[in-house]
């Protein structure tokens, strides 16, 4: 029998399938007992799932990353799809095809990788190409940034999301580069690439996106900044020529604002033309990329709407 994937999954549907333990949490609910909430994944998305009447020794049997067979029912809550289980038990590795949960799509990360090598290298500003060098030289980086989601969830959450998150945007910038001639296209090509570089240590992208202890305590925005403040000076110590201070200020400024705004978690709001810029395309990028996965996951079988999306505030049109 053909196994269901997430993507294939409806609403008052007998389940009883194998899934990877992307997430596991042992919770009490209001009248004291206990249930297990979990994340269960393969290689088209997740859902998240509880087993009630669970104990300590149900959440010993099987690891976060691990195949576990799970028996239930799905059901519609808050307009989400979840599973409610009766029944899990760890399953063999051996006995599942690993092609089921793999989502990282090594050819496509290549692709992306060879585009983003030539867009660096044919920088004309040599400061900023030395930069890009000095990145793409790093074979450790290059490998982690090639498997980074861009996010836990709401946009190019997927191993490789965040490559051709960078991607897109670098697309974008060039596609409205002749409609803005006082913008520096070449400084926000390079603020595409740099503003969310801090994410391959906030997020971790083993079996499912989950943030680290440093992503926790820290963040992607100085993170960020302070993996370019390495490569810079590792660009002064190879050429021995530093960059120049007002182009270091300007790419600092580019990934510390490129939230927007301060509550949006932006230390600095942009204030050059070249971040304005880099933050309403990261904006149209994530936005359009997220309300796209609603609408594409939603399950409701009424009318034209999707479910109403408390992360958005909002249903959305779905078509006829």
């Amino acid at each position: 029998m053909a196994r269901r994937f997430v993507n294939e999954l409806s609403e008052q549907e007998t389940l009883d399938e194998v899934f990877r333990a992307a997430d596991k949490q042992l919770r009490a609910n209001r009248q004291g007992g206990k249930y297990i909430l979990m994340k269960l994944a393969d290689r088209t998305g997740t859902i998240s799932a509880m087993l009630w009447n669970a104990d300590e020794k149900i959440l010993a049997s099987f690891d976060r990353g691990d195949f576990i067979r799970c028996q239930g029912r799905t059901q519609l809550y808050n307009g989400n799809l979840q599973a409610i289980l009766t029944e899990v038990s760890r399953v063999d590795p051996d006995q599942v095809d690993l092609a089921d949960f793999e989502r990282f799509d090594a050819r496509a990360a290549d692709d992306l990788e060879s585009r983003l090598r030539e867009i660096l290298g044919g920088l004309k500003n040599v400061h900023l190409r030395r930069l890009g060098e000095a990145f793409l030289a790093d074979e450790p980086f290059m490998t982690r940034l090639k498997m980074a989601p861009a996010a836990v969830t709401n946009h190019h959450a997927y191993p490789g999301g965040l490559l051709q998150h960078t991607l897109d945007l670098i697309d974008l910038a060039a596609a409205i580069a002749p409609k803005y001639p006082n913008v520096d296209f070449e400084l926000v090509t390079f603020g595409c690439f740099l503003h969310d570089l801090g994410k391959i240590e906030e997020l971790s992208a083993h079996s499912e996106a989950t943030y680290t202890d440093r992503g926790q305590l820290v963040g992607h925005i100085v993170i960020g900044v302070q993996m370019l403040g390495e490569k810079l000076a590792a660009v002064a110590a190879d050429s021995g020529e530093s960059v120049p201070d007002q182009l270091r200020w300007q790419l600092e400024h580019l990934i510390l604002s490129h939230h927007g705004q301060l509550d949006f978690g932006s230390p600095k709001v942009p204030m050059t033309l070249e971040a304005i810029t880099l933050h309403h395309l990261d904006n149209l990028d994530a936005k359009l990329a997220a309300a796209t996965s609603v609408i594409e996951h939603d399950v409701s079988a009424e009318g034209n709407w999707t479910h109403y999306n408390p992360t958005m505030g909002r249903k959305f049109w779905k078509g006829q």
